[in-house]
């Protein structure tokens, strides 16, 4: 067959739509731009998180009074409490319900708010150096993880072995935390909770990210959010803790 002009920009064409189609790891089935528009409504979602999350705590932090009540009173810590448990419920009723718009976007937000006001209490008389440093830390260790996860994904790396152990490591934690706030063990011991802590959510960011490429379903893009919207949050306050200590 004669090669012409047309030909030529027909071959052009298939090989652009099979670049844009490129797969995001070797076994993949589904469409990929199907999965990268998912990728992106997670990636937005998550931003409006973050960004929610701060203006509440920059809120608290620059409201002395509110900031004071909430870090140096018993009352403060009887609201903090009530929130947590709070947050702990609405977290719940998110994975219950993650999938039914818009009840999941109006739990999404309560749920961004109140953790706003945990990271903005637990960061109310934390030093601006120390926050700065943190900030940094979060952004650049996230960044760095989620494109290494992309990059070992699309060479046919799984990460979802790494499930049950980071579970059994945040169930550790949570119990070693406990017996911080009833008998606390010193700086050493805070260092090392919070140097622990990032190796965890390190982890998880991988993992999350993993599942976000592979596993989820596209009705599900709440969940996956707030599963990498927590592992952003929880790495950031590990990090205030080992830095400060």
């Amino acid at each position: 067959m004669a090669i012409t002009p047309s030909n030529l920009k027909s071959e052009t064409d298939l090989d652009l739509e099979a670049g844009a189609a490129r797969q995001l790891y070797p076994s993949m089935t589904e469409n990929p731009q199907l999965r990268w528009a998912f990728i992106r409504k997670v990636y937005a979602i998550l931003t409006v998180q973050l960004f929610i999350t701060a203006a509440v705590a920059a809120a608290i932090d620059l409201v002395r009074p509110v900031a004071h009540f909430l870090a140096k009173t018993s009352g403060g810590l009887g609201v903090i409490l009530t929130v947590f448990v709070l947050s702990l419920a609405v977290l719940f009723a998110l994975f219950v319900y993650g999938k039914k718009h818009p009840v999941n976007y109006i739990l999404m937000g309560l749920f961004t708010v109140l953790m706003g006001v945990i990271v903005g209490a637990g960061c109310a008389y934390t030093k601006e150096k120390v926050l700065l440093e943190a900030w940094g830390l979060t952004v650049v260790i996230f960044v760095t993880f989620t494109l290494y996860t992309f990059w070992a994904a699309r060479r046919g790396y799984d990460f979802s072995f790494l499930g049950p152990f980071l579970f059994a490591a945040l169930i550790v934690l949570l119990g070693f935390s406990l017996i911080q706030i009833f008998h606390p063990l010193g700086k050493t011991s805070h260092m090392i909770f919070g140097i622990v802590g990032c190796i965890i959510f390190c982890g998880y960011v991988v993992y999350d990210t993993d599942e976000l490429i592979k596993r989820h379903q596209y009705d599900e893009y709440v969940i996956a959010a707030i599963g990498l919207y927590l592992d952003a949050i929880n790495l950031f306050l590990s990090l205030i803790t080992a830095i400060d200590s």
